[in-house]
């Protein structure tokens, strides 16, 4: 691991530990290492892993943030307006540099470790939003000079090991495939940016780029690194814009919108629904496209107004009429214009998620039947889908006031999340554990929280 700081020394360590009293030998044994080790620490001579960063950060009680600015001089605040800063400026070459260094600092492990810790930035989402909606695309996207040629076949194998890549992480989840995402885009996609091509071949470039790049962000999801899954998601839809391609920035920003929807951020989901719809008519994509994103709408719109808790009957048909046209578009049937990322929506998938909607409109019913349907379709094809759905099961029939059922249910998907390296899955289900605090006086509730609590330390 490289030095910090070029040798120059850590005083701002150095001044955090002597602010607390404490000796080297006192600092060196709180966290686990030998008293030399932390003198060539402060010293600037040698590299201080990630796991040794959380436990200076636990001993000295400071933020990560903090830490990391003590170890390598620089705050967060510098890094945090990835990719913000210069948003405007879709040239190839901006770019192509804004890619490259988020890349490579992924794969920088004291860099990466900071990445994890960023915060999900709501304010930053407006800025995106107007970027995307009336921001100018280059006029050309070519790259010259002496670099090498890249060629068609060098994009269908980006896209080729995106598809394997999101097989994986739909299979074991994001923990497992995430590290070699990363890797692909800073040794693999990076050089072919830098190289030679021509403008038509430049715009495909940058949508694998933005495809492979929205993938790393998706798997940052997945693992709860919201902040970090931010910058991957703003960069992919700068790479799109880059490329002029709406069909891929439709498919971006409702990812980014079931990001929302996860942090329960309904305003900024409902923006981002909007925005990936609207951006879907005037683009004019296929029927099985504008499917995927009007129930993306719907779902968001529901979280933003409650309408089971609120009784506002307006808001439920605005939700009902959003799903209705969801299901017609889909009926509609596959195209030649479908793109590869869309027809992994099943009808079943649709369902399950509108499913989400009837849950948040009272009619749990509904949403028991099409988790249930979802649970079956998917089964061992697409574990991480069948456990959320298995979950979702669960939800609906605590709705229904059915506990035995909804115990049952949810017992079933312990397994499951057991299997999956997904953080995701262990909150849903975690949550679904807190909903059972009004019937904490049940012995049945009782077995099912211990039983859960063994399983997930297990």
């Amino acid at each position: 691991m490289r030095k910090a700081r070029d040798g120059k020394g850590r005083p701002d360590l150095l001044r955090a530990r002597l602010e607390r009293g404490m000796t080297q030998e006192e600092a060196a044994a709180a966290v686990g290492v030998a008293v030399g080790t932390w003198g060539r620490w402060e010293r600037s001579e040698q590299g201080i892993r990630p796991h040794s960063r959380r436990k200076i950060a636990a001993v000295f009680e400071a933020e990560s943030a903090e830490v990391e600015q003590w170890i390598e001089g620089w705050a967060l605040g510098e890094t945090s307006s990835w990719p913000v800063a210069e948003y405007g400026d879709t040239s190839t070459a901006a770019s192509v540099k804004s890619a490259a260094l988020l890349w490579r600092y992924e794969m920088d492990e004291s860099r990466r470790h900071l990445l994890a810790t960023l915060p999900f930035v709501p304010s930053v989402l407006a800025g995106w939003i107007t970027a995307w909606n009336y921001g100018d695309s280059p006029q050309t996207v070519a790259l010259r000079g002496n670099r090498r040629t890249v060629g068609q076949a060098d994009i269908d194998r980006i896209n080729e090991a995106r598809q394997v890549f999101g097989q994986i992480d739909d299979q074991f989840g994001a923990e497992l495939v995430r590290p070699t995402v990363v890797r692909y885009l800073d040794s693999t996609v990076t050089p072919l940016l830098r190289g030679r091509y021509d403008d038509q071949v430049g715009s495909a470039l940058m949508s694998a780029a933005a495809g492979m790049t929205l993938l790393a962000g998706w798997t940052a999801f997945d693992l709860n690194q919201h902040g970090q899954a931010q910058q991957h998601f703003g960069q992919a839809l700068r790479l799109a814009k880059t490329g002029n391609d709406p069909l891929t920035g439709v498919w971006i920003l409702a990812t980014m919108t079931r990001q929302a929807i996860h942090l329960e951020q309904a305003t900024l989901a409902v923006w981002l629904a909007r925005a990936a719809t609207d951006a879907a008519r005037r683009a004019q994509v296929s029927p099985r496209v504008m499917a995927f994103v009007l129930t993306r709408q719907a779902w968001a719109t529901a979280l933003q107004t409650k309408p089971a808790e609120t009784n506002d009957k307006h808001s439920a048909k605005r939700v009902e009429r959003l799903l209705a046209e969801a299901e017609n578009a889909y009926a509609q049937g596959p195209t030649d214009r479908d793109p590869d990322w869309v027809t992994r929506y099943e009808e079943v998938e649709l369902n399950a998620q509108g499913g989400r909607c009837w849950s948040m409109l009272g009619d749990h019913q509904r949403a028991a039947a099409r988790a249930e349907a979802a649970v079956v379709e998917f089964g061992n094809r697409i574990p991480r889908t069948a456990q959320f759905n298995q979950v979702h099961v669960a939800e609906a029939y605590l709705g229904m006031g059915e506990l035995e059922q909804s115990l049952a249910a949810a017992r079933a998907a312990i397994p499951a999340t057991k299997a999956l390296t997904s953080a995701r899955s262990t909150d849903l289900i975690r949550q679904f554990a807190d909903r059972l605090e009004p019937y904490r006086g049940s012995m049945m509730v009782r077995e099912f929280r211990d039983h859960l609590n063994h399983e997930l330390a297990a």
